[in-house]
């Protein structure tokens, strides 16, 4: 995979592949920008590889909203249309189209 490319997009609501939660992105990073210990913590049989953009996710599931930290590789676009419930998309966001949330513009005082 070409390092820095990434698939999705700020503002997009995407799932993880495996587990179940969704979450609309707020950040990119190019390749893996975490700790050593969040790394290790990963179960080495599913643990991606480094080398690919990983997205800051303001996400949820059933129980609980959460902010995650997903490889690319482990996500997939949203398709359900479905709007999302974490409380921090307010200040961030704004609605767009369905499976999009446009990014509030920042003013500065």
């Amino acid at each position: 995979m070409k390092q820095g490319i990434a698939k999705y997009q700020i503002g997009q609501v995407v799932r993880h592949r495996i587990f179940p939660f969704r979450g609309v992105i707020f950040d990119v990073d190019p390749e893996y920008a975490n700790t050593e210990e969040w790394w290790n913590s990963i179960p080495a049989e599913v643990r991606p590889t480094r080398e690919q953009p990983f997205y800051h996710l303001l996400a949820e599931n059933d129980e609980t909203e959460y902010v995650a930290y997903v490889s690319e590789q482990n996500l997939v676009a949203d398709e359900s249309g479905m709007p999302l419930r974490h409380p921090q998309i307010t200040q961030i966001f704004e609605a767009a189209d369905p499976g999009h949330y446009k990014p509030k513009a920042i003013v500065a005082h």
